[in-house]
Order: structure tokens, then C-alpha cells, then sequence
């Protein structure tokens, strides 16, 4: 096992130790100060002014030196009052396939009139930037990547500011316990949906369809050959013509019948198919091993479901 690096060793000091339930709020033991790059040269030169009034027994420049070295502490207290006390209190994610960026939202409040302008929020390699009005809020994002299906686990997320003179970076740290789910990346390119029979009775739109469903008025961007010339010459104006094509009643998403693939291949196929029985308006069902079937249905949440459980299959 390789030995954790220098800045793991520091993160496991730092508050929180581990996940936390929502809301969390920063206190003063949470917050962590220091002086940026900028204010240590800030610092080098107002100790090289100070060893010179001294020194030469120069009081205005020890007054001078004395002020700005008063304006830097000031700094660092207007830093760390810009974190204390917000709070996190909701964190939320739109389900993506793997590969893709999950945009994770975060609603952050405040109780006191302070404004806070030039807040930074860092998740691994994202990063976002807000403010927040006195007494309000603010709904923040962050662009995370993606990987591999299932759950998401959080890191820490760090909230820091250098606000208001850049001379010390203020910084803590929100660990949110709640994990984001991550649908399967589905197959690129596949076969089209598996039919099991077909219905006359039940028939959807289709410009391939080979039976005429109705005749209606012109739109622009219709093609020219689904003009319907001869009924147009009566009516005076120009008819298109409609297509149906006659569908299954349901169609069942099988895990049995792609027995010659691979789990992961499997799942980008059962990922496509869903995708495209939403897309087509079909009601469908899925049938995985070891769990009850889902469906028939359609809609968002049918969606959401199926999705769901090819996602928290058990990897390879």
C-alpha cells in the first residue's frame, strides 16, 4: 500500500475529520488562515521598513510601518469573519451518464447582514467562484467529472477567500455525507429496440411508415415529397401527408437475452435501449437478475428508475 502524500497526512487534521449530515456551519475552529504569496512580500517589506526606522530612529517611518502592519492584521480578521458562519445546507446533482460533468448545486446561507463577495469553492480539479448578499444566500455550482457508473462519493469541498487586500487566504472546509448518482454510459452504437410483435391497433408517427395517417396543413420545413399535390389543387392550399407505423404494445428489456456479452456490455446495451424507448414514446419494462421487473412504464420517473438499477449493478 503506497504511504499517504504530505497534503493527505495535513487533510486528515483538518476539520471535519469525516463525512457530515447537511447543514453544516463554519465556526472558528473550522477556519484556517494564512498569508497568501503576495502578503508574505508585503510582510519581508514591512519588517525591512521597520528595522530601518528603528534603526535610524526614524518615528514617521515607524508610524508608517506600524499602520500597514495594523492594515494587515485587519485583513486577516475581515478574511476570517468572511467565512464564519455561513452554512451549507443543501447539496443536489442532476444524474448524468459516466464520462460526462455532473453539476453539482450548492445552497449556501448566511444569518448576518455582512456581505461576502469573492467567495472560492474547490472540489478536486473544479473550481467556481460566488458571493453572497447580506442576510441571503447563494446557489453555487461545481462542474465535477465523472468516471464510472454508481455512487459518487464526495470529497471535501473547500470554501476560501483572500478577500479583502490579498494579503492572507482564509479557507474551510464542507464534507457533505450524501453521495450522487452516476447512470451507465449507454452504447454508442448498438442495435435498435427489440420487438416482440406488433399491433395494428397501436400505431406511433413515423415519416418511414408505409400506412397514411392524416393529411394537414403545411408547415415550413416540411419536405417537398410528403406534398400531397392532387389534394392540395382542391383544397387551394398545400396538405402534407402523415405516416404511422404500428408498434408493440410494450416492449422487455431482457438481461437473459444478451447472453453473449459482457456485465459492462450488457449494461451500455440495456443503457441505449432505454434511452431510446423513452426518446420513442414506447412503454417498456426491465427485467435484471435478482430484482423485481421494472415497468411496464414510461416517463421521467420509469426513466429514473431503470437507469437507477443498471447503474448500482455490481461491477466486474
Amino acid at each position: 500500500m503506497r504511504a499517504p502524500s504530505r497534503r493527505q497526512r495535513l487533510l486528515a487534521l483538518a476539520r471535519p475529520r469525516h463525512p457530515e449530515t447537511l447543514p453544516q456551519r463554519l465556526d472558528r475552529r473550522r477556519i484556517y488562515v494564512l498569508p497568501t504569496p503576495f502578503g508574505l512580500f508585503v510582510a519581508a517589506l514591512l519588517a525591512a521598513m521597520l528595522l530601518g526606522a528603528l534603526n535610524y530612529n526614524n518615528n514617521p517611518a515607524l508610524l508608517l510601518a506600524l499602520l500597514l502592519a495594523g492594515t494587515g492584521v485587519a485583513s486577516m480578521i475581515s478574511a476570517h469573519l468572511a467565512l464564519s458562519g455561513l452554512s451549507l445546507e443543501a447539496v443536489s446533482a442532476e444524474p448524468v451518464a459516466a464520462g460526462q460533468l455532473l453539476r453539482l448545486r450548492l445552497a449556501i446561507s448566511q444569518r448576518d447582514q455582512r456581505h461576502r463577495p469573492g467567495l472560492q469553492l474547490d472540489h478536486a480539479n473544479a473550481r467556481s467562484w460566488t458571493s453572497l448578499p447580506a442576510g441571503g444566500h447563494s446557489d453555487a455550482t461545481l462542474d465535477l467529472p465523472t468516471t464510472q457508473r454508481g455512487w459518487l462519493d464526495l470529497e471535501r469541498i473547500r470554501i476560501s477567500t483572500t478577500q479583502p487586500l490579498g494579503l492572507v487566504r482564509a479557507w474551510a472546509w464542507f464534507w457533505p455525507e450524501q453521495p450522487l448518482l452516476v447512470y451507465p454510459k449507454s452504447e454508442s452504437q448498438g442495435p435498435g429496440l427489440p420487438e416482440q410483435g406488433s399491433d395494428p391497433l397501436h400505431s406511433r408517427m413515423d415519416p418511414a411508415g408505409e400506412e397514411l395517417h392524416q393529411l394537414r396543413p403545411y408547415r415550413a420545413g416540411d419536405p417537398r415529397r410528403s406534398i400531397a399535390w392532387k389534394h392540395s389543387a382542391r383544397r387551394d392550399s398545400l396538405l402534407v401527408r402523415e405516416y404511422e407505423k404500428p408498434v408493440g404494445i410494450e416492449i422487455v428489456l431482457d438481461w437473459h437475452q444478451l447472453a453473449g456479452l459482457g456485465n459492462e456490455a450488457r449494461i451500455a446495451r440495456l443503457a441505449r435501449w432505454v434511452d431510446l424507448a423513452e426518446r420513442q414514446g414506447r412503454r417498456y419494462s426491465l427485467k435484471l437478475p435478482g430484482q423485481p421487473m421494472q415497468g411496464p412504464g414510461i416517463g421521467a420517473a420509469h426513466h429514473h428508475l431503470c437507469l437507477r438499477a443498471l447503474a448500482l449493478l455490481p461491477h466486474d
